[in-house]
């Protein structure tokens, strides 16, 4: 459920920020009347998502057990690939979004009722996509059970509260740490999701090892307790992995995490020094 909560929250605040600041933007330019026009594109983004969801699940329970276990698999690995590029993404555009989307927003003004659906629908359209995408691939480890979808939907409600409290300048929060500890436990997340994709990709029979165990630590870390479930839901860690299921979780998380705790050194620009007078 955490796992599912922490998906929402990150995707849901992203997408409220876009679209508190398309309000916003009208809001102050006195466009009121544009107003419907955003959340129609909002509402349509919005139906596109779940429709996606909806489209995952019903997918994968109309499969064969390895045909399933394959999709689940291509599944896990393109929301590998998608939330990797929403944490670098949203480390770099964060602070340049709001004047990028105020410069689309005030040429689709000037474009028509038509253009400023569609801007709206593509900007949330990304976010509600991948936390389609993100959800149903951290549901598939998870057990049969509503709790990845409370949790999803605990965090998009949290996000619009968050959002709303922004819009209104009731509250203030630091988004440049937020974004920087949800990118550190996404990372985590992901690469849980990463291990899932391979080992579904054995279990489908495409790659080899399914019972080549890493080691096993079941005596310890007992599949019963709390603290398991917590630890295999959200970061798929588990009691006897396989091989490549390691390899693949620690493949991914050390880069990555290496790669975004790094400081984006950028030297300041010291002064040209005076050229020397020429001799007179």
């Amino acid at each position: 459920m955490f796992a599912s909560f922490l998906i929402g929250l990150r995707e849901g605040l992203e997408a409220t920020l876009v679209v508190s600041i398309l309000v916003a933007f009208l809001v102050k330019s006195d466009r009121r009347d544009r107003l419907p026009l955003v959340w129609s594109g909002v509402g349509a983004a919005v139906a596109l998502s779940v429709g996606f969801g909806a489209l995952l699940t019903f997918t994968a329970a109309h499969l064969e057990s390895r045909q399933h276990e394959l999709f689940d698999a291509i599944a896990s690995l393109a929301a590998t690939v998608f939330v990797t590029f929403m944490i670098f993404w949203m480390r770099t555009a964060a602070r340049k979004m709001s004047g990028e989307l105020r410069e689309k927003l005030s040429d689709a003004l000037q474009l028509g009722g038509t253009a400023v659906v569609v801007m709206a629908f593509l900007a949330v359209a990304r976010e509600g996509l991948e936390t389609a995408l993100l959800w149903f691939a951290a549901a598939q480890g998870a057990a049969a059970s509503a709790s990845p979808l409370i949790g999803i939907t605990l965090g998009l409600l949290v996000a619009v509260a968050l959002g709303w409290a922004l819009y209104l300048s009731a509250l203030v929060i630091n988004l440049t740490k937020f974004f920087t500890w949800t990118g550190l436990l996404l990372i985590l997340v992901a690469a849980g999701i990463f291990k899932y994709g391979v080992h579904d990709l054995q279990e489908s029979g495409v790659l080899p090892g399914l019972n080549t165990l890493a080691f096993d630590i079941s005596g310890v870390l007992d599949p019963s307790a709390w603290y398991s479930t917590l630890l295999s839901g959200m970061f798929n860690i588990t009691a006897q992995p396989s091989v490549l299921e390691t390899i693949a979780w620690v493949a991914y998380a050390l880069p990555v995490l290496f790669l975004f705790l790094r400081p984006s050194s950028k030297a300041p620009v010291s002064p040209a020094p005076k050229s020397a007078q020429p001799a007179s």
